[in-house]
């Protein structure tokens, strides 16, 4: 069965980071583009970041650009999202997906938290 899983979420003080994983199974993950998501109870699911097929280009939304890196390593079949520095505002569920075909992983939490 095709999957994707998220993993690497926790609790962490403002200003640090967090790495957080999107690892597939059941598929080749290294042949599809993939996104970050994030989404707070009673608020619309935001996008974050966008990663092609060989890694070769990205794209962000304003509210991480510079703060947040995605990454991945084909070998691994496995897609990242580096977190730096880190605010309250960025406490959600966050949520892996692949494009083609259509993942979604079943999320991962991030508390920021003083």
């Amino acid at each position: 069965q095709a999957q994707i899983a998220e993993s690497g979420g926790g609790l962490v003080q403002p200003g640090g980071s967090l790495r957080l994983s999107c690892a597939g199974s059941g598929f080749y993950f290294k042949y599809t583009a993939a996104n970050w998501y994030r989404q707070v109870p009673g608020k619309e699911r935001e996008w974050l970041a966008f990663i092609t097929i060989s890694g070769d280009n990205t794209q962000y939304a304003d509210s991480v650009r510079g703060r947040f890196t995605i990454s991945r390593d084909n070998s691994r079949e496995e897609v990242y999202l580096q977190m730096s520095k880190l605010e309250t505002d960025d406490t959600a569920v966050y949520y892996c997906n692949a494009v083609s075909p259509s993942l979604w992983g079943q999320g991962t939490q991030v508390t920021v938290s003083a």
